[in-house]
């Protein structure tokens, strides 16, 4: 049962939008003996006793604002199918684990019988056993071949961290096997001396999209022995491949899939998934195969304490006098001191790198004050450090030498964290499949386990801690990618024809799209046709004109002005935000100022130093219609979605005092402009409507860029999408639209699928943006309504009560709901590039959506040429513009 701290009927607010909950699956068992005894779990503190040590402190108590409870749940066991080899049982049953769950064994069987199969189970469920006993089994009989390779398997995961951690795990399982099974991992971290290994012996190679797409595929003739006896692809934490990412690895895998089948093998897929909606209809759209879907968690589960818990305001005041809560980093600093003197093993997950750094700092400092030992069992842990600092964190983790972790979503998948008793999620991550990831990681050894949210000072934040419903009653979000997008084809047209020149029967393989656009890229002399082929026809490696994750150019390399000494990396796309002159890096709790970016050789230069502040980019935007797709009446105003142009460019910095947020100033920029185009969704209203409103032409710019805000913020909970991910423009009077115009539009060159979504559920997402800005306490506007903390223009002009006149107004003349689409088509969708992309959240940065535009391909007019124009442009194209606000 769930308990609230706050009166009741406070979180009825959302309760037309409530659909049949769903039942979360959560932590268990990695090696669940049915045997199992409870003594370690006797020893550690109940998750209650542990929130109420948090809470107990002066106005702790009344910061949380709504605690769900989880019971625990008993597990059902099976038996492996008899065709698996009693070697690998035993080896299995050594480990530990006498029988299986009964997920377990239907998904090997699925496996054993050829048929591609999903296994979308909970947190912890043992999903890595299900795939690796068939594999395992298979690899043992290739073993007796005379080449001693007669079956191999391929596993891929969406970060680095994941497959090392997953070879662990295989050589530890298998050893009684000897070497039966070569496990080894293949990635950017692989020494060139060792790779000739890996593509001669290993018959278990563990790799990542990147790659696969980058150095796999293109050099297939190195790779036609392991090719030719591939029996399996393992794609692990497959909902994490979404949006314009998802999209890309679909077609790195049909290029991996044609390979196969000209080198004589028709590999199975096994997928594994925590959190997923319609997991077999995604893993279809990613494999192009039919996905046999295994969702029914027989596992055991400890009881998770949930909570949701909101800073408190301070005395300080922000821009134009708005109250200031205190943040959700100088929280989850406080949070992850106090677990830590607990004793309590916990993960801060913090959606920036930089925020995990600040994190880190904060407690590591704190903890000195305590006991100067405990300070050095705090580390932080993120995307863009070397791979030797990422391994000694990882074992640290692994041993227990670490008490608490500042960590980005590279920590998010499902990396072996046993142990942890305690996770902090500090803002919510974008999406509730995220959001039960994370808190997934604590329990992992069957215990109870705690999870909280903490707030940020955002209008999204500030809705969901006093609405739990919409996080605790609605089923994760659905994972949706558009492999047909003309953006993400192209290049892998290309791709594909350097590998092996394409043919019309290759066509189908990738997808309707595919007649349509091979015109254009033999137009744009990518391809020529040659009797039955197209060819691949210049020099530069086709392989190199997309960056799988869009992170759109070579990254930029952090470099320390007075020795030389490489930090670590920055991607290209956010650049511009997170290392422009002034800027403040963090880098394994040390601080650094940013003294010079050079753009042109891909290096900022920086220096460390102690700044009592953090910065955040500004930027600002213009946008202009191209092509109007859809546009219907809402009253005497229209609601339109389309394609437009943003030009975007980084303006100024804001420096922000630490721990409190208060502005202490802000520094001009001089910073090349980017443009972009993408779809997006626009409304306008007319001078009749604003009288309705009482909107007058003082008060009106200040009423539509509050809506913008606020409709931006909100946009999240129908697009699985992240804030960062999306921008905004208001416009008192558009050249295009001749009107008052509201745009939103996705943050990625063709769409994301985000403006799509929002079109769909406009109805109820500016409702709910109309209610969040009247909800809110604050008398003319705070972040947690209307105040964006990447306004390139200082959140001037704003006006709330305007804003929520002119939304009661819109909304009064929107027609009824249509019936939602087939799912698949225009569902939302959200990509998760966790250890390599910089979440835009930590400068305030353009990040990398990564969304589908769900209608590309589909005879929108010249979409599909521009998409040819983007292939056609350098192997690195330059960075474009992100969101703004």
């Amino acid at each position: 049962m769930a308990f609230n701290h706050l009166p009741a009927g406070v979180h009825d607010a959302l309760a037309p939008l409530s659909v049949t909950p769903v039942t979360h699956s959560m932590p268990m068992a990695k090696k669940h003996r049915s045997d199992r005894t409870s003594t370690d779990n006797a020893s550690r503190p109940a998750p209650g006793t542990v929130l109420d040590r948090l809470a107990s402190g002066p106005s702790r108590a009344s910061r949380i604002t709504h605690t769900e409870h989880l019971p625990p749940r008993a597990g059902r066991h099976a038996v492996w199918p008899d065709r698996i080899r009693a070697e690998v049982i035993a080896t299995v049953q050594k480990a530990g684990i006498e029988h299986p769950w009964a997920h377990q064994a239907r998904a090997a069987e699925h496996a054993l019988d050829g048929e591609s199969v999903v296994v979308a189970t909970g947190t912890a469920s043992g999903k890595s056993l299900a795939y690796l006993v068939p594999v395992l089994s298979a690899l043992l009989d290739g073993s007796e071949a005379p080449n001693g390779r007669g079956a191999t398997a391929l596993y891929l995961a969406p970060t680095k961290a994941l497959a090392a951690d997953q070879c662990r795990s295989v050589k530890e399982l298998s050893q009684p096997l000897g070497h039966a099974v070569r496990a080894a991992v293949y990635d950017g971290d692989t020494p060139v001396e060792e790779r000739e290994w890996v593509r001669q012996y290993a018959n278990y190679v563990l790799t990542n999209p990147d790659m696969l797409h980058r150095g796999i595929l293109p050099s297939h003739p190195r790779w036609s022995s392991f090719l030719r006896a591939l029996r399996y692809v393992v794609i692990d934490e497959c909902h994490t491949y979404r949006g314009v990412f998802g999209s890309h690895v679909a077609q790195v895998l049909r290029r991996l899939r044609r390979l196969c089948a000209r080198y004589g093998s028709s590999p199975v897929f096994l997928l594994a998934s925590a959190t997923a909606a319609e997991p077999s209809v995604a893993a279809g759209r990613l494999t192009g195969l039919p996905v046999v879907e295994v969702a029914d968690d027989a596992s055991p589960r400890g009881e998770l304490v949930f909570a949701l818990w909101e800073p408190p305001l301070t005395e300080l005041h922000g821009e134009k006098g708005a109250p200031v809560r205190r943040t959700a980093t100088a929280e989850t600093a406080d949070l992850l001191t106090d677990l830590t003197v607990q004793g309590v093993r916990s993960v801060a997950f913090v959606r920036s790198r930089r925020g995990a750094e600040l994190i880190s700092v904060i407690a590591q400092e704190r903890l000195t004050e305590i006991d100067r030992s405990l300070a050095r069992r705090v580390a932080a842990y993120r995307g863009g450090y070397l791979p030797e600092e990422r391994r000694a964190l990882e074992r640290a983790l692994h041993s227990g030498e670490l008490l608490g972790l500042a960590a980005t979503t590279a920590l998010e998948l499902g990396i072996d964290v046993s142990g942890l008793d305690a996770v902090v999620i500090a803002g919510y991550p974008g999406t509730r499949a995220s959001l039960w990831q994370q808190a997934g990681r604590a329990g992992r050894a069957g215990q109870g386990a705690l999870a909280v949210l903490v707030a940020r000072d955002d209008p999204l934040d500030t809705f969901l801690v006093h609405h739990p419903e919409a996080l605790f009653d609605q089923p994760v979000e659905s994972t949706v990618l558009d492999p047909d997008n003309p953006y993400v084809l192209a290049p892998h047209l290309c791709a594909a024809a350097a590998e092996i020149p394409l043919t019309d029967e290759d066509l189908e393989l990738f997808g309707p799209a595919t007649a349509d656009l091979m015109p254009q890229l033999e137009a744009a002399k990518l391809l020529r046709r040659r009797t039955r082929a197209w060819h691949w026809t210049r020099r530069e490696r086709a392989a190199d004109l997309t960056d799988i994750r869009g992170g759109g150019g070579r990254p930029v390399q952090v470099v320390e002005s007075g020795t030389g000494r490489l930090l670590g990396t920055v991607d290209a796309a956010a650049a511009h935000t997170a290392v422009h002159e002034g800027a403040v890096h963090l880098h394994q709790g040390r601080t650094y100022l940013v003294r010079k970016l050079d753009l042109e050789d891909s290096v900022a230069l920086v220096e460390e130093a102690a700044p009592p502040y953090s910065t955040v980019a500004r930027d600002t935007t213009a946008i202009s219609v191209l092509e109007t797709d859809v546009e219907i009446p809402w009253g005497d105003g229209r609601l339109c979605y389309g394609s437009v142009e943003v030009t975007n460019q980084v303006v100024s910095f804001l420096r922000r005092r630490l721990i409190t947020g208060e502005v202490l100033g802000e520094t001009r920029l001089d910073l090349p402009p980017r443009t972009l185009r993408t779809r997006a969704v626009w409304w306008t209203v007319t001078e009749d409507q604003l009288d309705a409103a009482r909107v007058n032409p003082e008060i009106l710019g200040g009423a539509l860029h509050a809506a913008e805000h606020a409709s931006i913020g909100m946009l999240p909970l129908f697009a699985t999408c992240d804030r960062w991910d999306i921008g905004g423009v208001s416009v008192p009077l558009h050249p295009d639209t001749l009107l008052p115009t509201v745009f939103v539009y996705d943050g990625h060159p063709g769409g994301a699928g985000f403006a799509e979504r929002a079109f769909h559920t406009a109805r109820e997402w500016l409702a709910a943006t109309r209610q969040a800005i009247a909800s809110c306490e604050c008398d003319a506007g705070c972040p947690s309504c209307i105040q964006s903390p990447k306004c390139g223009n200082g959140n001037d002009p704003l006006h709330k009560r305007g804003a929520v006149r002119l939304l009661t107004v819109l909304l009064a003349g929107a027609p009824q709901p249509e019936p939602e689409p087939p799912a698949g088509e225009t569902s939302p969708g959200l990509p998760v590039p966790p250890d390599l992309t910089e979440p835009p959240g930590t400068s305030g940065a353009p990040g990398t959506p990564d969304a589908p535009d769900p209608s590309a391909g589909k005879g929108r007019p010249g979409q599909g040429s521009r998409a040819v124009g983007t292939a056609v442009q350098a192997a690195a194209p330059k960075a474009g513009p992100a969101p703004t606000r």
